[in-house]
């Protein structure tokens, strides 16, 4: 990654002096305008006042136009130097969100190394390793049916959660309507990548909290 970083910014340097050496090269000269006056006012003899007031006009044009072209070279030059900054900043946010990807990958992968899961009726709050976050009632109370299960290293259907929670049988409820408790779930802890790496739904099992089950804790 590191050597990634540092041949992109290679490669943007190099590609900006070439082309601000191309823009400098191709710009006129300052002078050239006033030298061709010059060369004018040699090779032609002029000796009435109207044409060397004209001669004059000339030359105060070409240095107008000296001026101009230099301050073109200032606003070229800054402009190169923000394109560097703007390609620079984007190649070095490119790498991080790389990385982050990577980084998400492999927890979605391997999952969250959960060392304390507590869950608090009181306040209606869960901590999860150093992060508290704040649920409502119902949500806490779909988490410690989650949390129980895994106490017992089970996994729960939709239509499971839901019995559990209205105390009616599974027959009478639907798979919907547990989805949809662990969804609210999931929204109430805001992280997508903590709420989707924590609450798994395995295919043709259930669902389950990944964690180990001696780090959970209900008060």
């Amino acid at each position: 990654m590191a050597r990634s970083v540092v041949i992109g910014l290679a490669a943007i340097v190099a590609i900006l002096l070439v082309a601000a050496v191309f823009l400098f090269v191709n710009l006129p000269d300052a002078n050239a305008f006033n030298a061709r006056v010059e060369r004018i006012f040699i090779e032609n003899d002029l000796t009435t006042q109207a044409e060397i007031k004209l001669l004059e006009i000339l030359a105060q044009s070409g240095t107008s136009f000296g001026d101009t072209l230099t301050s073109y070279r200032m606003v070229i030059f800054v402009l190169m130097v923000f394109a560097s900054a703007l390609l620079i900043a984007a190649l070095v946010f490119l790498v991080t969100i790389i990385g982050l990807n990577r980084r998400m990958s492999e927890i979605e992968k391997r999952g969250i190394d959960i060392s304390s899961l507590m869950i608090s009726r009181a306040e209606n709050k869960v901590y999860l390793n150093d992060m508290a976050f704040s649920l409502t009632p119902a949500n806490v109370e779909t988490l410690s049916v989650l949390a129980e299960a895994r106490l017992d290293d089970e996994y729960l259907s939709g239509t499971a959660i839901e019995a559990v929670l209205t105390g009616r049988n599974e027959t009478d409820c639907e798979e919907a309507a547990g989805a949809t408790r662990i969804k609210r779930l999931r929204d109430s802890l805001g992280n997508q990548l903590v709420s989707e790496v924590l609450v798994r739904n395995v295919a043709k099992k259930g669902y389950v909290l990944a964690c180990p089950p001696e780090a959970i804790r209900v008060q």
